[in-house]
């Protein structure tokens, strides 16, 4: 289910942003580190209204258990509509610990694409979750008299 709002554009409902996120399983985890954010590419899987997903030591593991909130960002292009949508995860992470625990997540379809160690598990447990739609602008519409003007070659 979603809401419509101007110019076309789409609010998905929670349970649409939830089925995307199953559908999906790549996105980018924004991070605070220090003083700046910090954006990288991860693969997750959906686990219990939770994400997941695997890392290693570094900035990114050290970021996301900081205490301070994380964003997760995916997005798709529908080609056969001509249509595009985003979701974002705002939440907390936490380190998967525990015999029990870390047994159920070797068991979910989470392989990372880049090779190396990969043993630290990540949940990120959303306190919000939104989306939109939208359809995509066709390009003739950021036109402009200048559009096709000459231009300097570049040096």
């Amino acid at each position: 289910m979603t809401a419509e709002y101007e110019d076309g554009i789409e609010t998905l409902s929670t349970s649409a942003c939830w089925t995307l996120l199953r559908a999906t399983g790549i996105g980018r985890l924004a991070v605070w580190v220090a003083d700046h954010p910090e954006i990288f590419p991860i693969n997750y899987v959906v686990d219990h209204s939770s994400l997941v997903f695997r890392t290693t030591e570094g900035t990114k593991l050290s970021a996301a258990l900081s205490g301070v909130p994380v964003a997760l960002e995916i997005d798709g292009y529908e080609a056969s509509v001509n249509r595009a949508w985003s979701v974002v995860v705002k939440g907390r992470s936490e380190q998967i610990r525990g015999v029990e625990t870390l047994t159920d997540t070797l068991s979910l379809p989470l392989l990372p694409w880049q090779g190396g160690p990969k043993g630290r598990f990540l949940r990120i447990h959303p306190t919000a979750v939104s989306g939109r739609r939208f359809q995509v602008a066709d390009p003739k519409v950021w036109r402009t008299p200048f559009s096709e003007a000459p231009r300097s070659p570049v040096d």
